[in-house]
């Protein structure tokens, strides 16, 4: 039987890992859950789908980032004016699929508006801005608009601040999902995009931002080792071994030191003293076999007399405890960022992320903890499009109709935007 608590954590879950679509108008916006049909998570063009965003009075806008792809279509079966604003984000190595893709909806913007080739363009930000300039250019024929990073991650992110409901949210135990509203009132605040690295950005207005710190130790950093200790081939079958593991197989805890929590410093049983701490201990007795089976990440071994050791390295164990580790040290140092800062509110976003609830629990946890209770991290459930959003932004039309955050723009070009984290 599935108990209701089962059942809640399972729709929680389901909340963060498909945010859904958001739709809006000239009162507002708010997220769309359900999927359009015939769109599934992985289609055969390589794309993944995530959930979408409406819009009244729009010509069509593309963009993407990772390469991820936003654009604007509209709907046969509504007799509103708008649509919704889709979602999804190709590998990489995917480029050529994905500039395919792109081609085939300006194809269909010029066969259902007439629109010609000198009335569309490319919004472009991040390393793909560059990377795939010459290609973009090429295969599509169009113009390519290369727009600036940290100004269009600060645009993405006040936009979903401000406008759209069920959006940002922030996460505890006893509270695993709980949205904010949509408010006006929202500077200064601490950004925490998370990617291969780690950027930290203070905003104090409007397109008013600094970069005042970071971390190398990122998503690269958990992608890299995990790759190598575990054999793990994508960064979703790491977050999934990560979802099994028990990090207190190579962890040492402070309950492995005290044999219980440290209550007079706030130190429960399970709180990780030394990343790997336990590993040490084992090497000798591994290292032979280790060298021959590729690494110390293995399920099982038995020693030349045939005893089989007391502990072995699994690699969901080895994928927790790093997950763990580069969590709690962004997490951490975003925490003193904010405190030398004077600022408030932390906001996490980035493909790092990637709605997985390991993750969040972990850096919400740790900003907790940090400020002994006196700050929270909040999420926004399309993280990773933070970028494409505000490359979108930056050509919305006159008569937008949104409530409070940005001025009108003389552009109404169609757009695509490529920003590769």
């Amino acid at each position: 039987m599935i108990s209701a608590l089962q059942r809640r954590q399972s729709t929680i879950d389901q909340a963060i890992l498909s945010p859904g679509a958001v739709t809006i108008n000239v009162q507002g916006a708010f997220i769309a859950e359900e999927t359009q049909p015939n769109t599934s998570t992985a289609s055969e063009d390589g794309a993944q789908h995530d959930t979408d965003i409406r819009l009244p009075n729009h010509k069509t806008v593309i963009g993407g980032s990772l390469a991820k792809v936003v654009y604007f279509s509209r709907e046969s079966d509504s007799k509103e004016l708008g649509g919704r604003l889709n979602f999804l984000k190709y590998e990489t190595d995917k480029i050529d699929q994905c500039l395919e893709f792109v081609k085939s909806l300006q194809n269909e913007q010029r066969t259902v508006n007439g629109t010609k080739s000198g009335e569309l363009c490319i919004m472009a930000t991040g390393g793909g801005a560059y990377k795939y300039y010459d290609q973009m250019k090429k295969v599509l024929g169009v113009e390519v608009l290369r727009e600036d990073e940290m100004d269009c991650l600060i645009m993405g992110l006040d936009f979903f601040i401000t406008e759209i409901p069920r959006e940002v949210f922030t996460y505890e135990d006893s509270d695993p999902m709980r949205f904010e509203e949509p408010h006006a009132d929202i500077y200064p605040y601490l950004l925490v995009n998370i990617g291969s690295g780690v950027s930290m950005i203070k905003v104090l207005g409007r397109r008013r931002f600094e970069r005042i710190g970071g971390t190398s130790l990122g998503g690269g950093t958990l992608w890299g080792l995990l790759s190598l200790l575990t054999g793990a081939r994508t960064f979703d079958d790491m977050l999934q071994m990560a979802e099994a593991g028990d990090n207190g197989a190579v962890d040492l805890l402070v309950g492995d030191i005290y044999g219980k929590g440290y209550g007079k410093i706030g130190l429960k049983s399970t709180a990780i003293a030394s990343t790997f701490g336990k590993v040490f201990k084992m090497k000798r007795r591994g290292e032979s076999l280790a060298e021959d089976r590729g690494g110390l990440s293995y399920e099982c071994y038995e020693d030349t007399d045939g005893a089989v050791p007391e502990k072995t390295f699994k690699p969901e164990d080895i994928s927790r405890s790093l997950l763990y580790a580069v969590s709690n040290n962004i997490g951490q140092i975003a925490y003193l960022q904010s405190e030398k800062h004077n600022l408030e509110s932390i906001y996490f976003g980035g493909s790092f992320i990637r709605g997985h609830r390991q993750t969040i629990q972990t850096l919400s946890y740790a900003i907790k903890f940090w400020s002994e209770g006196k700050k929270k991290a909040y999420f926004v459930r399309h993280e990773g499009y933070l970028g494409s959003v505000g490359a979108f932004l930056k050509r919305q039309p006159r008569n937008w109709g949104r409530r409070n955050s940005f001025e009108e723009s003389p552009i109404i070009r169609p757009v695509f935007q490529h920003h590769e984290d």
